[in-house]
């Protein structure tokens, strides 16, 4: 897979400001998309208590983020495309297939790469926004360069910084990035349930109060100083007219350009 990210530069345009949309046919469909969205709400239960541990660095937090962010992308890929899924990816990119099965691949492919960059560029912005509509749920990954707002919560990293201090100013560094994720774990703790409120067991859970939901989540760095966003986010109703049959590529959608709006100055999409 080493010439994946070669071709990250020409196929970024092909997924720009694209979503994937799958539909939700019957009460299993989104039974499976429920139990999925609190998978991720857990993950943000987790980082959350991580992010509170003053024993664990803010480094082992993001890498533990990633590496489940891993698995849920590994694990799509196969769903969609099966364990060949970088050679369908690559198929679909090369012009050698035109399906869903690859564009989705394709997709999913690309972000999963450049997930990997996440953490070595600085002034790239994680932008996910999920949303569900009566008959298909919409997944926009987003990779952005801007600057956020000032709703997003900001916390620091000791490891990330670039400064000959001494003992004193060390200690209240310390002191400083524990009180700033102190505050961004209680952050996280109370955001995480606008994701399962989002996303409601279908089981228990009255159809015309499932309907619509959403969230949007931001993550970024800037230098030792990170930044992250977790808040609902309302679908357009009449942003679909027809019944989707199959998975597919869709554009990105009102919703996401109103979160971008809302939450950045300066924004520009990179994926």
């Amino acid at each position: 897979m080493k010439d994946w990210s070669e071709r990250l530069e020409s196929s970024s345009e092909t997924l720009h400001k694209q979503a994937v949309r799958v539909p939700l046919p019957d009460v299993a469909a989104e039974q499976s998309f429920h139990e999925n969205m609190a998978r991720i709400a857990a993950a943000g239960d987790r980082k959350s208590e991580l992010l509170d541990d003053p024993d664990v660095p803010l480094t082992d937090v993001y890498e533990d983020e990633l590496a489940e962010m891993r698995r849920s992308f590994e694990h799509r890929l196969e769903q969609v495309a099966g364990e060949n899924y970088y050679d369908v990816a690559t198929a679909y990119l090369d012009g050698e297939r035109d399906d869903w099965v690859g564009a989705l691949a394709a997709y999913y492919l690309e972000c999963y790469y450049r997930l990997q960059e996440r953490y070595t560029v600085d002034e790239q912005i994680f932008f996910l926004v999920i949303l569900r509509y009566p008959d298909c749920f919409t997944v926009n990954l987003s990779f952005l360069t801007g600057d956020f707002g000032p709703d997003a919560v900001r916390y620091e990293s000791t490891k990330h910084v670039d400064a000959d201090l001494g003992e004193q100013e060390q200690q209240q560094l310390y002191a400083d990035c524990q009180r700033s994720q102190h505050e961004a774990a209680n952050y996280l703790r109370e955001q995480t349930d606008c994701i399962r409120e989002a996303v409601p067991d279908p089981e228990t859970t009255p159809f015309e109060q499932r309907r619509y939901g959403g969230f949007v989540h931001v993550t970024g760095r800037d230098g030792a100083t990170f930044k992250e966003i977790l808040e609902p986010l309302s679908p357009d109703p009449d942003r679909f007219d027809d019944e989707p049959s199959t998975p597919s590529l869709v554009a990105e959608g009102p919703e996401a350009e109103r979160a971008k709006r809302e939450f950045f100055t300066d924004v520009s999409v990179e994926l």
